[in-house]
């Protein structure tokens, strides 16, 4: 009975001293490589995060206060009617001319662009207004017409003028007079307008 608690002594003596010799000493490294694993797992999140925060997009643009906006936009050829050429920078935006508007985005109305419109008409108050674009892309859009560049573009890139929306621009909300379009080159967005769009 003596022998049998000694021989079980001795198996924890050496269980113990195992567990001092070996086996705690691996924990405590794993234990402390497990922080230092942890600490980098912190520092890699946190470099993703500021990675993603820097290559997020901008918060969308505010739609200007203090100055209506052009909002409403409707196929060309519900807006029909005679096209003049009639520009004069007299403060008061006519036909033939290219003004700057804030104009809303049509798949996002809560945000938009200041962006020149090409001025085809007059409803009272509302100016009837085209929209360009310098993105090159609209030169094989059958919708866009090419009229090169302009003052409007103060990087003087070429320009497009879409055909197929007409935007209803407060007058109010100009925010300048950019530029008198060429009289031949109105005479192209006014022959495209006439032959596709119903204008005369």
């Amino acid at each position: 009975m003596a022998s049998a608690g000694k021989s079980q002594w001795k198996t924890f003596q050496r269980f113990a001293e195992n567990l001092v010799v070996n086996t705690a000493p691996r924990l405590v490294r794993h234990v402390q490589t497990s922080q230092v694993v942890l600490r980098e797992l912190q520092h890699a999140v946190k470099i993703t995060a500021n990675v993603i925060a820097a290559a997020a997009p901008p918060p969308p643009a505010a739609i200007t206060e203090g100055r209506p906006v052009t909002s409403a936009s409707t196929p060309t050829a519900h807006r029909a009617r005679k096209v003049v050429y009639a520009p004069d920078l007299d403060g008061r935006a006519d036909p033939g001319e290219i003004v700057w508007t804030w104009v809303v985005y049509e798949d996002d109305p809560t945000r938009g662009k200041d962006r020149p419109v090409l001025v085809v008409g007059r409803e009272r108050s509302v100016l009837l207004g085209l929209m360009l674009s310098s993105q090159e892309h609209h030169a094989a859009d059958p919708d866009w017409v090419g009229i090169g560049a302009g003052d409007w573009d103060y990087e003087g890139r070429a320009s497009w003028v879409r055909l197929d929306r007409v935007l209803d621009v407060p007058e109010e909300g100009i925010r300048r007079e950019g530029a008198v379009l060429g009289r031949e080159t109105f005479d192209v967005v006014a022959a495209r307008l006439r032959a596709e769009y119903s204008w005369r």
